[in-house]
């Protein structure tokens, strides 16, 4: 038998609902102490009447104290149930894509809560940020094991979130051997992505659509791609016709990455690479009258945390101010945000601040979404966080 999680009364409402977190304040310290249970102890969830929600795990040292994993109160967080939920969320992947490259499993949007795997091939990048599943790691290793015979497994359990459940950060290659090279395919174009040291798991899958939707508008142009990582966009530009592309990134480790993934696609005679702070560098851009056709401002979160909010914001205007300072008339820029606290509304907002501050004119002409192995849960909003926008950028009407 499972110990119960007791909640005060009325607190079962949102999870009723679909949402999946119970807060420390919800608890019925006077039934089910919460210092009585240990991190990562899985427990029923039972409402102030007693009447048994579901099954979850629990942190007692967390504002996010419980997740509810199953709305079966007998289930229990074993292999069967992994394997369960992956081969699910598999499914759902193979709706959309039909070679393994992309994130096998997406938290709460998968039913895992602190779970997120991605799939490279043969290989598989696991990101724990919960007690609750750092006590089952061994057998989440053992179930990919099983279903995917995989060449190797990574756990990059570096990502800050950890340390608020009390948690390590560590990397470690915990099956098989990672390759010399590893490859992964996008929308027609190859990259080298580094599993180890690179950048969250070392890709970013979730603006996979978007890079697609932005090939039908380069061919002929000049691109500057921001924040580039390992050249997403600006590879994938320089492969459908874009005349040339600038990339620019902070980190030494993702310019050479684009060096490396522009050879391996055959457009490094396009490609110009610029390692720095990308304001130093965009305002040295403009100072030299540099102009493009086509700028990607993909951006890190500005705005980690809601008390960020205010000079987050700031920085999202500042750049894409910038931005249209280098474009074009009649030019495209494309904005995008991976920050959820910075809603979509919001975030146009901004850019419309900006635009009116140096007398441009905008025209939204499509949005794009995170990919769809990066599903939403309806009943959580902290599931939604990608915006992208696409704008033309005129001078003003």
């Amino acid at each position: 038998m499972l110990p119960s999680l007791r909640l005060k009364k009325n607190e079962e409402r949102r999870l009723k609902q679909g949402h999946l977190w119970i807060f420390s304040n919800e608890i019925d310290n006077q039934v089910s102490p919460l210092k009585g249970f240990s991190a990562g102890q899985t427990v029923v969830i039972e409402a102030a009447n007693g009447k048994p929600i579901g099954m979850g795990y629990v942190n007692p040292n967390t504002l996010i104290c419980a997740r509810l994993l199953s709305r079966n109160p007998k289930t229990r967080l074993n292999a069967q149930f992994l394997q369960r939920r992956i081969q699910a969320a598999q499914s759902l992947r193979e709706l959309s894509f039909n070679e393994p490259y992309y994130r096998l499993v997406f938290g709460e949007s998968d039913g895992l809560p602190g779970l997120v795997i991605d799939r490279f091939g043969d290989v598989f990048a696991v990101q724990i940020t919960t007690a609750g599943m750092e006590a089952v790691k061994d057998t989440i290793v053992e179930v990919l094991e099983s279903l995917y015979q995989p060449q190797a497994v990574v756990l990059r359990n570096d990502s800050k979130s950890r340390e608020v459940e009390g948690l390590p950060l560590y990397e470690e290659v915990v099956s098989g051997t990672l390759p010399e090279e590893l490859v992964i395919r996008e929308n027609g174009a190859q990259f080298v992505i580094p599993v180890e040291g690179g950048q969250k798991t070392g890709w970013f899958y979730d603006h996979r659509m978007a890079r697609q939707r932005l090939q039908s508008m380069v061919e002929g142009k000049r691109v500057l791609d921001v924040f580039s990582y390992l050249g997403g966009w600006g590879i994938q530009a320089a492969m459908a016709g874009a005349e040339s592309v600038t990339c620019v990134d902070a980190s030494e480790l993702a310019i050479d990455g684009v060096e490396r993934n522009a050879e391996l696609n055959g457009v490094s005679d396009k490609m110009t690479l610029i390692q720095g702070n990308a304001f130093d560098v965009m305002n040295a851009l403009r100072l030299e009258a540099e102009k493009y056709d086509v700028i990607i401002v993909d951006p890190p979160a500005f705005v980690k945390r809601k008390k960020d909010l205010k000079q987050g914001a700031e920085g999202y205007r500042r750049i894409n101010e910038l931005a249209m300072r280098l474009l074009n008339p009649e030019g495209i820029l494309v904005s995008a945000s991976c920050s959820h606290h910075m809603g979509r509304d919001h975030l146009l907002t901004q850019v419309q601040s900006a635009a009116r501050h140096i007398d441009r004119s905008l025209q939204l002409f499509e949005q794009a979404h995170q990919a769809p192995d990066h599903p939403v849960h309806p009943a959580i909003p902290e599931t939604e966080y990608l915006k992208t926008f696409f704008f033309r950028v005129s001078q003003s009407w």
